[in-house]
């Protein structure tokens, strides 16, 4: 995977995962699916930013790297450079 490969995946991850934690979606979609797991551990990491985008981060590492041997660095490092965008666009 080449960083130009690398930075598009992050992004993507990081607006899949503020999607589903942070925000209401399309007609309130994303908001009542929230609400649907309630307090439950599902519904727990659904409202967690940093949980959730290691597992949004997961497929994108399978599916991008070439290599079997470095697709648990890729993982953490694709999940990292989510956590990394999410401080830096929240206060």
């Amino acid at each position: 995977m080449d960083w130009f490969s690398f930075l598009i995946c992050g992004l993507a991850i990081w607006r899949i995962t503020h999607l589903i934690t942070e925000e209401d979606g399309p007609f309130d979609s994303i908001i009542r699916f929230r609400a649907l797991f309630g307090q439950s551990l599902f519904g727990d990491l659904l409202d967690c930013f940093y949980c959730l985008s290691i597992w949004i981060s997961l497929p994108f590492a399978l599916l991008c790297v070439d290599q079997p041997s470095q697709w648990f660095l890729y993982w953490m490092g694709l999940a990292g450079l989510a956590a990394l965008l999410q401080k830096i666009t929240t206060h």
